[in-house]
């Protein structure tokens, strides 16, 4: 059944993918599904723990963790890319299913190792996946074989000149083509390498989790001053 949604999801995308097109698919009556799905919402919860299966199989002990972290990054983001709409489907997801489960645990292992108090690990686990998941949502949005919608690159690069003109800045004309690059894997190399220094940074201040509670509590004090 999984699998069939998974087809279904490629062939209409996450807006055609609803309980009663996979019931046609499945050739079922609608309400069959509800004994395996209560809603829709479960099955999305379904397909984005499938789409980590095959996420963090192989991790090599010995590596460091820095080398690790930057494998499962790419592995997560080759994985929502396997299917259409996967960084959409993955989105704003928090099932508590077997996958994505071991594909959390195996992040926040890294990052304990690294150091981390329990707090670091999971902020830091979450602000990854935040960003792998919005990453593959753009990168799929320019693909138009795996876009839920067609993106007109053309229009965009009129406006963007437009705009350019009007405000009489070059900032937007000097980076258009960067702006627009297909390059997918060299953006995402160096947005996953600012966001690691950003961690190693962290890590050697000696983040932990009662300093920031405590930041938290000065800063509320002072909003009510």
């Amino acid at each position: 059944m999984i699998q069939e949604a998974l087809d279904l999801l490629d062939e209409e995308g996450v807006e055609g993918l609803t309980m009663r097109a996979l019931a046609k698919k499945l050739r079922i009556q609608a309400p069959s599904l509800y004994w395996h799905f209560a809603n829709k919402q479960e099955l999305v919860d379904a397909l984005a723990d499938a789409l980590m299966e095959p996420v963090a199989r192989n991790l090599d002990p010995q590596a460091g963790w820095l080398a690790v972290f930057t494998s499962l990054a790419h592995e997560i983001r080759h994985a929502l890319l396997a299917r259409r709409d996967g960084g959409r489907v993955f989105a704003g997801t928090y099932p508590a299913l077997g996958n994505i489960l071991r594909v959390g645990e195996a992040l926040m292992t890294c990052l304990r190792r690294a150091g981390g108090s329990a707090q670091f690990a999971a902020w830091g686990t979450f602000s990854a996946t935040y960003f792998i998941t919005g990453f593959v949502m753009e990168e799929q949005a320019f693909d138009q074989t795996k876009s839920y919608s067609r993106l007109d690159l053309r229009a965009r690069r009129k406006a963007i000149l437009a705009f350019s003109s009007e405000s009489h800045s070059p900032v937007y004309k000097e980076a258009l083509l960067a702006l627009l690059d297909k390059d997918f894997d060299s953006r995402f190399e160096f947005g996953l390498s600012i966001f690691l220094s950003g961690m190693e940074s962290k890590l050697r201040e000696g983040f932990s989790g009662s300093k920031t509670a405590a930041m938290r509590i000065r800063s509320a004090r002072g909003l009510k001053r």
